[in-house]
């Protein structure tokens, strides 16, 4: 069976316009070409006409004492005879030939023969002739006329027929008209009218709706892509309802497992403790996964041992046996195990294995290892009563809990190991605060209590007061030490600038040495970390406490440079020292104690002194510890 013909709509309008353009085009090609022939004509009637007057100037010339004029004119008269016999393409001119208009023409020529003969036989003859001449040239001009009028007839003939096709192109042009709109409404308009009524109709909310296919064009095609859209849309209007149940299931399914996350997450976010952490989650996972138990189990570092955690939902026989497994005694703690959750057959196990889960009626063990950067930590095992599987977005969501809790115990772990060197750090920095200022005062203390045994002994009255002056001054020395020891633990930075807690040091030192103290800030840089102000202001204020112990000063000054680097410097007018043995002895414990706290630092401490010209103390900082914590070198204690 041989597939119809597809005629596209461009094809169906071409089809019914060509005849018309053919028809068109013929009659205006005729109708130029008529005009073309009644102009050529109109030509040669204005040269014909010519004709006549030259006659008349010939006879006129003919008479005339002029030799030259006649032959003059003769030979004009015979040029137009010969463009009326052969035309002129370019002007137009050319005589619309006929039988009459031949045969007319062809009188002229034999009478104008006769007429040149007897124009020269009365150029001799005299006067008579010349009478009989002018009756020869109305005769002649007759023919004239009489060809003329053939040539006028055959141009009317013409212009009728041009009259008549003109009104023959009015005509086609109506029908041509016609017959288009009658094929702009049958091919255009009418499939158009009855794909809106569709529209229409599917707008409405019918979707039975459809376009009958009455053509195989550009309509057809979109008639039967609407019909098609109509079908599915019809179609999926049938199945929305169970696709919409669908789609709930699966985004409530999505929620429940955001919601489980969110569950670990804000409980390992909240949990302080070890224990805290995984009780909560052994709950939530049991919960979540609808288990009838639940064991979390932690692994030593070899993954030799397996330590439970917490639990829920076992009996407690089973609980106090498996409280810590060796790896191999069981399914559950099994340091071979692959990386992704495994579904256990409990009646399915080895008998060589524990079998304290089958003496509690459970019939599948899920177990998930808990992994933390491809580091197995430990699993959780979760116990049914019934033999069950695990798609795998539930296996994905259990492994997605353990992940969070892994991190959870990790932060844990770093958290108390953070405290612990912060506690360590802490009381290292108040053991040798201690000992580098009070431990000094009461060793100081207890030789003078032995020196005034000896003296009181002795009964030396002079020494005795003596050595009760010195533990006088010890005794006020150790307290000041100690009221300086509380007033550096309890300072504290503001923020990013420590303009303000340089500020209140120096108050503090003005009111416990009575000196004046001024600060200067130069430059801005890069703020200095939280730490590093920490150690920078009790290098400052150990400083200070020298000045205090040792300078007999009247003035105190801070100069702090903050770029291109931080630069401070602690200068006083006192009795200042002079250079021994390459630096300050053991007796200058403060001064050790701010170049460790500079080591610390990564920075660079200068002690510079001349004796009756104070002291000045700098502290340069590395470039990036206004950025950043970065160990350096460890400084040289420098004193000039």
């Amino acid at each position: 069976m041989t597939k119809p013909r597809q005629w596209t709509l461009g094809a169906k309008l071409a089809l019914v316009a060509l005849p018309f353009l053919l028809a068109a085009l013929g009659a205006i090609a005729t109708l130029v070409y008529m005009s073309w022939q009644i102009e050529g004509g109109a030509a040669a009637v204005n040269e014909a006409g010519r004709m006549r007057m030259r006659t008349y100037r010939i006879v006129l010339s003919a008479g005339d004492t002029d030799v030259q004029a006649l032959p003059q004119q003769v030979a004009e008269f015979e040029r137009s005879l010969q463009l009326l016999r052969n035309g002129d393409a370019e002007r137009p001119l050319f005589v619309p030939w006929d039988k009459a208009v031949r045969e007319r023409f062809a009188v002229v020529e034999r009478d104008w023969v006769a007429f040149r003969a007897r124009l020269a036989d009365s150029r001799t003859a005299g006067v008579p002739a010349m009478r009989d001449l002018g009756a020869d040239a109305v005769a002649f001009t007759l023919d004239i006329d009489a060809f003329v009028a053939g040539i006028e007839d055959h141009l009317s003939r013409w212009t009728a027929l041009m009259h008549l096709l003109q009104v023959a192109m009015m005509g086609i042009a109506l029908i041509a008209a016609a017959v288009l709109v009658h094929t702009g409404y049958r091919f255009v308009l009418e499939p158009l009218g009855l794909l809106k009524d569709a529209f229409h109709r599917l707008q409405a909310g019918d979707l039975g709706g459809r376009v009958a296919r009455t053509s195989t064009d550009e309509f057809g095609t979109l008639a039967e892509g609407f019909n098609d859209m109509a079908d599915q849309l019809q179609s999926m209007y049938r199945d929305l309802e169970s696709r919409v149940r669908e789609k709930t299931a699966l985004l409530e399914k999505e929620r429940a497992r955001l919601e489980c996350l969110y569950e670990v997450t804000t409980l390992a976010a909240k949990a302080t403790t070890l224990d805290e952490l995984a009780q909560g989650f052994t709950e939530s996972i049991a919960r979540i996964a609808h288990a009838d138990g639940v064991a979390l189990r932690w692994s030593d570092e070899a993954n030799r041992r397996y330590l439970m955690l917490a639990s829920q939902g076992l009996p407690q026989a089973m609980t106090d046996a498996e409280h810590c497994l060796k790896a191999g005694d069981c399914h559950c703690g099994s340091a071979l195990a692959a990386s992704g959750a495994r579904v256990i057959a409990i009646r399915a196990m080895q008998p060589v294995r524990m079998q304290h889960c089958v003496q509690a009626g459970f019939e599948t063990v899920v177990s998930i290892p808990i992994r933390l950067h491809e580091r197995l930590m430990g699993e959780a095992d979760l116990f049914f009563h019934a033999r069950i599987t695990i798609s795998e977005a539930e296996r994905s969501l259990l492994e997605s809990l353990t992940v969070h809790l892994a991190g959870a115990m990790e932060n844990l772990r770093l958290n108390s190991l953070e405290l612990e060197a912060a506690i360590s750090q802490e009381r290292g920095l108040l053991a040798r605060e201690l000992h580098d200022s009070i431990a000094q005062s009461l060793a100081f203390l207890k030789i003078q209590v032995q020196l005034m045994r000896d003296a009181l002994a002795a009964g030396d009255g002079t020494q005795v007061q003596h050595v009760l002056g010195e533990i006088d001054v010890g005794v006020r020395e150790s307290y000041g030490d100690v009221r300086e020891l509380l007033m550096h633990f309890r300072t504290r930075t503001n923020g990013e600038d420590i303009e303000p807690a340089l500020l209140t040091t120096l108050r503090k030192f003005e009111h416990q040495s009575g000196l004046k103290a001024s600060l200067q800030m130069q430059g801005q840089g890069m703020p200095l970390l939280p730490d590093t102000q920490i150690q920078v202001l009790h290098i400052v204020q150990e400083a200070l406490s020298n000045v205090r112990k040792h300078a007999h000063a009247s003035r105190v000054w801070l100069d702090v440079q903050q770029a291109p680097q931080w630069r401070l410097e602690v200068r006083d007018d006192g009795l200042g020292f002079a250079e021994r043995d390459g630096g300050p002895d053991e007796t200058h414990v403060g001064m050790r104690i701010m170049a460790e706290r500079a080591e610390r630092l990564g920075a660079q401490l200068d002690v510079m002194s001349l004796p009756g010209r104070g002291t000045s103390v700098v502290l340069t900082l590395p470039m990036t510890s206004g950025t950043a914590s970065q160990p350096a070198a460890a400084p040289q204690l420098r004193v000039a």
